[in-house]
Order: C-alpha cells, then sequence, then structure tokens
C-alpha cells in the first residue's frame, strides 16, 4: 500500500485498483466505446488505454500505431484523419474513439493513459485539458522523452515510469535502497521480464517506502491476481477486469 500522506486524486478510493486494460475486451473490440462501457458495467473503475496521434493531430484510442491487426487495414493511424477513422468499422459496429471523446463519454472513468507516439502528444494534452481531467488521468509512455514531454504540459497530473526510468529505480531498490522517485505517482510493471523477477515483497516494499504505488501488468488468472495483491501491490492490470472484481472484491482496503 502507497505511503503517499496526501494521494493524488487519481489515487483516492480503495486498493488494489483494478486496471481494465483496453476496456473489457471480451464481446466488443479492445479500445473501443463498447469495451469501455463493459468495463465499468462490470466494475472497474480505472480503464487503461493508449493514444496514436491521427493526420490532423487528435489523440485516438489505439494500441497500434498501424491498421493491420486492429482493422485489418493497411497503413497507419497516422496516414487518416481522425474523421476518417471514425468511419472505419473495428468490428460489431464500433469504431475508433478520440481521447477527447473518451474522456466527455465517459465522465466518472480514471483513465490510465499510454502515449504510443509523437504525434499524439499534443492532441492528448488538449483533450486532457478541454475534459478539465487532470485530477482524472494518469500519463505515461514506453518512452522516456514522450512521457516528460507530455506531463510537462500538464502539471500536476499523474505519472508512472517509463521503461527506462523504472529500470534505473528497480536497480536501486535491488540493492536495498529506497528508489528516487521524485516526480512519479506509480511504476506500471510485468511480473517477470522473461527469466528476470522484477516484483518481489521487498521490492514493493522498496517502491512503498519512496512514496509510489506499483502495479502489475497484464494478469489474466485470479489467483495470479491473488498472490500478487498479498505481496503487497496495489494494482492489477487485466484484460479480465469482470473476473479480477470477483476475485479481488474480498480484498479491498482503504489507501491511506
Amino acid at each position: 500500500m502507497s505511503n503517499q500522506a496526501q494521494p493524488h486524486p487519481y489515487f483516492q478510493g480503495h486498493s488494489p485498483r483494478i486496471f481494465a486494460h483496453r476496456g473489457l475486451h471480451t464481446h466488443h473490440p479492445e479500445n473501443t466505446r463498447g469495451a469501455f462501457q463493459a468495463a465499468l458495467d462490470a466494475g472497474a473503475a480505472y480503464i487503461e488505454t493508449d493514444v496514436v496521434g491521427s493526420r490532423d493531430g487528435v489523440a485516438m484510442v489505439c494500441h497500434d500505431v498501424d491498421l493491420g491487426r486492429i482493422a485489418g487495414m493497411t497503413g497507419r493511424v497516422a496516414d487518416f484523419t481522425s474523421e476518417a477513422l471514425g468511419r472505419i468499422d473495428l468490428g460489431g459496429g464500433q469504431t475508433f474513439l478520440s481521447l477527447a471523446d473518451a474522456l466527455r463519454e465517459f465522465p466518472t472513468a480514471r483513465f490510465n493513459i499510454d502515449v504510443k507516439d509523437e504525434l499524439a502528444i499534443t492532441g492528448t494534452v488538449d483533450a486532457i485539458r478541454q475534459a478539465s481531467a487532470e485530477h482524472r488521468v494518469l500519463v505515461s509512455s514506453f518512452s522516456a522523452r514522450r512521457r516528460r514531454a507530455t506531463v510537462a504540459q500538464l502539471p500536476g497530473v499523474a505519472t508512472s515510469t517509463a521503461a527506462s526510468e523504472f529500470f534505473r529505480a528497480w536497480l536501486q531498490a535491488l540493492v536495498g535502497l529506497t528508489p528516487r522517485m521524485a516526480g512519479f505517482h506509480a511504476v506500471q510493471i510485468p511480473e517477470r521480464y522473461g527469466w528476470l523477477r522484477v516484483v518481489t515483497p521487498a521490492i514493493v516494499r522498496r517502491f512503498h517506502r519512496a512514496g509510489v504505488e506499483v502495479h502489475v501488468w497484464t494478469v489474466n488468472n485470479p489467483a495470479d491476481m491473488r498472490r500478487l495483491v498479498a505481496l503487497g501491490v496495489d494494482g492489477i492490470v487485466t484484460d479480465r477486469c469482470d473476473l479480477a472484481s470477483g476475485a479481488l472484491g474480498g480484498t479491498t482496503h482503504s489507501v491511506q
């Protein structure tokens, strides 16, 4: 459990947190209105999602920078305007959604946003500002440069480490030091990188001592969810928020 005396508004509430990874996409395509609504209906308060920039600079909710896997089309998201992307059927009548639309249409949801490319930075900032959503978003990126460029324009927004930033902090924790985490609110990591065990009780304790939460992705087995929470993990990023709600309901505790 995080030891922050005054948690960011994004983290007020209860832990362990359940992050619906790209929504709940058992019956709807990932990162769509249907998947987000299904996640909220299943009890998730947090939606993990991704943004990619369109040709006209709009941050579009999408994991991939190209259209092959998600739309069965050649080309990249950046080749199309936001209006054109909004007409593409991703399955079941679901279409691409802009971040601005997602924040407006799901005003009670808290979003965990991964900025996937440079073209999405300005659009992400604009969408969050227009929705006055700084208190209910966490912004991050695999790229430290993209993360810094985005959060620099959103003073006070919650953020988690990029991969390189986490690795430096993890090495400090690994040798028994309290990681230097100024400016961060969470680390969001897999339990393992290949053969390397990343998440251990000692590592979790040292990040908590540094005042940040530990969220683990992507965990779909209820037994693994319960095991990680027993280690002290604050949040589970999962494709199956419906299963997580049942598996973790009895372990919920209030964040101090």
